[in-house]
């Protein structure tokens, strides 16, 4: 697929020839005026690099881990719900990108396929990202069926205690019935006690994902949280929201080491990975790419994605000086002038504002 897909680009294009409305919009979208997503990528476009001069960099070391698993690049697949929407065997086509390549993917509670389908086809380290969609007898019957298909660790999503209003699903008549603020999310009644049932009784590295300042961080660490999830739902929960690089800034004193951070939201290119690692981040996870290179071509599509991701990651490295991922820190980051107006597609200079391609 190289010469098909010389660049993320052309990803892009064709993940639209392939997709439907429907799929799109709830692909690219965001809630109300998109404020949120769109600050997600002016936060990341307000950074730019110090590089040093006169390293030997003709080694290089893209290698990272998470909860000791090791990764390719430190990028891991996010929890994409309604996965078969954007590809009839989204999941199990992921969690085959990520083995082929070699990350993790966090395979989400509602993803469209079974959890145990993922599992029996692909034998690589998985997460399961959980929505709580039920009583406490639900819950314990679902973490049994993870840790039974042997998912690796367990993400809690915590930002989506309602459904938010999502314009664009709204006025081409895509949003599911029944869906809206009128409606409470599978988080509304979740409490800081209940997460800690469930991490007790999962007896699994625990991920909290949805956590957007210091406070909720210091909280997460007191009660043991092994991953803070730096994460505004990529701009689908709460609008006029703060760009998630500017959430990792706030929260990544405040961690301090005391647990592992993991940051999402318009995270496109390889310089926005080198930029949330530099700046705290042990991975970032991907939702939006990784839509389109499953809707470009399956796991075939998606493996190019990220190869084209990874040597991005390799040429902002190398172009930094820097030769190992754990040689990032805030000193190669100044603040910046965004160029170019944020929107879903910004970071390629060829590609227009809007829904039309």
């Amino acid at each position: 697929m190289e010469s098909q897909f010389p660049t993320n680009e052309e990803i892009i294009r064709a993940a639209k020839r392939n997709m439907n409305q429907a799929g799109w919009d709830y692909l690219v979208g965001g809630t109300e005026s998109e404020t949120s997503m769109r600050r997600n990528r002016l936060s990341l476009d307000k950074k730019g690099f110090r590089p040093r001069i006169l390293v030997d960099v003709s080694k290089m070391d893209t290698s990272s881990k998470l909860l000791g698993y090791p990764l390719k690049i430190p990028v891991i697949l996010a929890p994409v719900g309604g996965l078969i929407r954007i590809h009839p065997n989204g999941p199990v086509e992921a969690t085959k990108a990520a083995n082929q390549f070699g990350i993790i993917h966090t395979v989400s509670s509602v993803s469209g396929t079974e959890l145990e389908t993922v599992a029996e086809d692909n034998e690589n380290t998985k997460f399961f990202q959980m929505y709580i969609q039920g009583d406490w007898d639900w819950i314990k019957a679902l973490i049994d069926r993870v840790k039974k298909a042997d998912y690796k660790a367990l993400a809690l999503t915590v930002d989506n205690a309602r459904y938010s209003l999502r314009e664009r699903p709204l006025k081409y008549g895509t949003t599911p019935p029944g869906l809206g603020p009128r409606t409470p999310g599978p988080g509304a009644s979740a409490t800081w006690e209940l997460m800690d049932k469930i991490k007790e009784y999962s007896g699994l590295p625990f991920m909290v994902k949805g956590i957007a300042t210091p406070e909720d961080a210091r909280i997460a660490i007191e009660h043991g949280v092994d991953v803070i999830w730096i994460s505004n739902h990529g701009g689908r929960g709460l609008d006029h929201g703060l760009g998630t690089l500017d959430m990792l800034e706030a929260v990544s004193p405040e961690v301090n080491g005391k647990a592992e951070l993991v940051v999402d939201g318009s995270i496109l290119r390889g310089s926005d990975v080198v930029k949330a690692i530099a700046l705290g981040a042990d991975a970032v996870s991907i939702g939006k790419l990784q839509g389109w290179g499953l809707a470009a071509g399956g796991a075939e599509g998606l493996t190019r994605t990220l190869e084209i991701m990874e040597e991005e990651i390799i040429s902002a490295m190398a172009l930094l000086g820097v030769t190992e991922v754990a040689q990032l820190n805030e000193d190669y980051i100044t603040s910046a002038e965004p160029v170019a107006p944020p929107h879903e597609y910004s970071t390629w200079v060829n590609m227009p504002e809007g829904r039309m391609l």
